[in-house]
């Protein structure tokens, strides 16, 4: 009976196709292919029992309001790539309520409007590969609830926002790679998204230094800053120091801190502001220890007086023979430290008030 009812339902598609005349071909699986006919609009003249519906390499004409398919609610996939839709409107899918697969690659997409795919709450994937999509509006697929696959790859992404990505956590797959992503700090949150996803082949566009490197294999010194690490509630404070520490100063294995010249040049700095302030100390002691240390000769005639009682012999002697003492000198003390002395008072200093009174004792006894 089951054979005999399929035969008939293909015979009859068949049948409405010739009577119809529409350029679709049609399959006993209620699957109607459309492709590469030119099409504006969909045909009216299809069953509306159809399941499938393949409208790719046509020319087909978003309306600004209303929807696209307006005859087809059984509809389970619909294919509408390679067709120049350029922007969706709101709603223009709200009919579709059984939607699995959309399928719009390559159609020059560069705007989605938040409400345009509103209806399809049981969509399952959703292919947009190879548009022109610089923002991810991800307001637009959170009515999606059914959501697994989302094709994003092959657009012109530089960047995503740390709320579009927490959104898009309740989407088990989803496609990023080919896209022109920026690798600076702005990148952070979707290399932590994709670690966390353990996804591959998500390659740097610019800057030119990182061009085809891997986002989750850089570090925050490839990014050009330093990023903060968020912890879990039960690390303590100073786990989260250490970590930071660890993760701020200590450079990747494999290669070299960038802060090593710094320290070289503050070191050899302090050395030098060191050695110039010691010799300017230097230089300002020694100075004072020349002006105050000065030694000078004593005058030649002068002589270190001795005892009282050597100047009372000599007195005695000069009274009684002045001759006998001019021949026959007697040595005294002050002779005898005049051989050892070298003319040089280390010690005391000559006051000039203190040679005044020895000239005048030394005419003294030169005129006795």
């Amino acid at each position: 009976m089951a054979p005999a009812c399929l035969l008939g339902v293909c015979s009859l598609l068949c049948a409405w196709s010739v009577v119809t005349g529409h350029p679709c071909s049609l399959n006993h699986q209620a699957w109607a292919d459309c492709k590469g006919k030119s099409l504006l609009h969909a045909p009216t003249s299809l069953p509306r029992n159809i399941t499938g519906l393949d409208l790719s390499f046509n020319y087909l004409v978003v309306p600004r309001h209303g929807t696209l398919l307006m005859h087809f609610p059984s509809l389970r996939s619909l294919n509408l790539s390679s067709n120049a839709l350029l922007a969706l409107s709101p709603a223009v899918f709200s009919n579709l309520g059984t939607l699995r697969l959309l399928d719009l690659s390559s159609c020059s997409i560069a705007y989605l409007h938040t409400n345009a795919f509103k209806g399809l709450e049981n969509l399952h994937t959703l292919l947009l590969r190879n548009n022109s999509l610089q923002e991810l509006e991800v307001p637009s697929f959170l009515m999606l609830k059914a959501l697994f696959h989302l094709d994003l790859r092959h657009n012109a992404l530089v960047s995503v926002d740390t709320l579009s990505l927490q959104l898009m956590d309740a989407v088990p797959q989803v496609w990023l790679e080919g896209n022109p992503w920026v690798c600076d700090c702005t990148v952070h949150p979707l290399q932590q998204w994709l670690q966390r996803r353990q996804a591959v082949q998500v390659t740097c566009a610019s800057p030119p230094g990182l061009r085809g490197r891997e986002v989750t294999a850089l570090d925050s010194q490839d990014l050009g800053c330093w990023m903060k690490q968020r912890f879990p509630r039960g690390v303590s404070t100073a786990q989260q120091i250490t970590v930071t520490h660890s993760n701020t100063t200590t450079p990747p294995a494999g290669k070299g801190g960038r802060s090593w010249p710094y320290l070289v040049g503050f070191l050899v700095a302090a050395i030098g502001i060191s050695i110039l302030i010691a010799l300017a100390a230097k230089c300002k002691l020694f100075h004072k220890n020349f002006a105050s240390y000065r030694h000078r000769p004593l005058p030649e005639t002068s002589s270190i007086r001795g005892s009282p009682m050597e100047d009372g012999s000599g007195w005695d002697r000069g009274s009684s023979g002045r001759g006998a003492c001019e021949s026959h000198p007697m040595p005294g003390a002050a002779d005898l430290q005049a051989e050892d002395d070298d003319g040089f008072i280390e010690d005391n200093y000559i006051q000039p008030s203190e040679q005044l009174p020895e000239e005048e004792e030394r005419e003294s006894h030169l005129s006795i």
